[in-house]
């Protein structure tokens, strides 16, 4: 009989001491190996860029780059891994995007170990799992037939840039501390800080700060 492969797993969470419960975790169920974590969404795209892991088991609420910003970088390299989010927040809007950008599960963080494991192999073979607290909505919402009208929110509009330009202004960051993270000039960088103010209809920092919250690109202290 042959032998499965292993999973290759990454684990993202900025909390230290939640990345080593995950992976004591992980490495004590069968067929998965961890290969490698991440403390920020940059260093977990770089990760999976440079590891290709099978799966990215990754926490929403991420500095540098946001969960749902990071499934986008990674299905933009092409490398196959698919991403299980782990999250605090049970919002629809939330989940749907993420689903969208290309996450292949959603967990609450109250959920129980087991369903991590059958979001990592469920994820593993390209197929999506749910909480199930928040799968019903989700699909009736998926079921439910969508308009082709522009999109509800002028967020939606937002380039790959901008948005994470708007979260590292909403988590604090200067214009020159932008600019050296992104590696972009500070006048880039101050262009899309006018373009943001322009397309959200906001007129000071503390309006994008806000728009960062209710989309999903920082959250509050879990």
């Amino acid at each position: 009989m042959r032998e499965e492969p292993m999973i290759r797993v990454i684990v993202a969470d900025d909390h230290h001491l939640v990345r080593q419960g995950i992976r004591a975790l992980l490495e004590k169920a069968d067929g998965i190996e961890v290969v490698g974590e991440a403390a920020d969404g940059q260093e977990a795209v770089e990760l999976v860029e440079r590891l290709a892991p099978d799966v990215l088991v990754m926490d929403i609420a991420m500095p540098r780059l946001s969960g749902n910003q990071a499934v986008g970088r990674i299905r933009a390299l092409g490398v196959g891994t698919q991403v299980v989010i782990l999250s605090m927040y049970s919002d629809e809007t939330l989940v749907r995007q993420v689903l969208r950008d290309g996450a292949r599960g959603y967990l609450l963080k109250r959920s129980v170990m087991g369903e991590l494991l059958l979001a990592i192999r469920a994820a593993s073979q390209g197929e999506i799992y749910l909480s199930p607290a928040i799968s019903g909505a989700i699909v009736a919402d998926f079921l439910t037939p969508q308009s082709d009208a522009e999109p509800s929110s002028p967020f939606e509009r937002l380039t790959s840039r901008e948005r994470e330009v708007l979260q590292l202004i909403a988590e604090g960051h200067t214009s020159s501390a932008i600019a050296q993270i992104l590696t972009l000039s500070v006048k880039t960088v101050e262009k899309h800080r006018a373009n943001l103010m322009s397309k959200l209809n906001v007129h000071h920092t503390a309006g994008l700060v806000r728009l960062a919250l209710k989309h999903g690109l920082v959250f509050l202290d879990e």
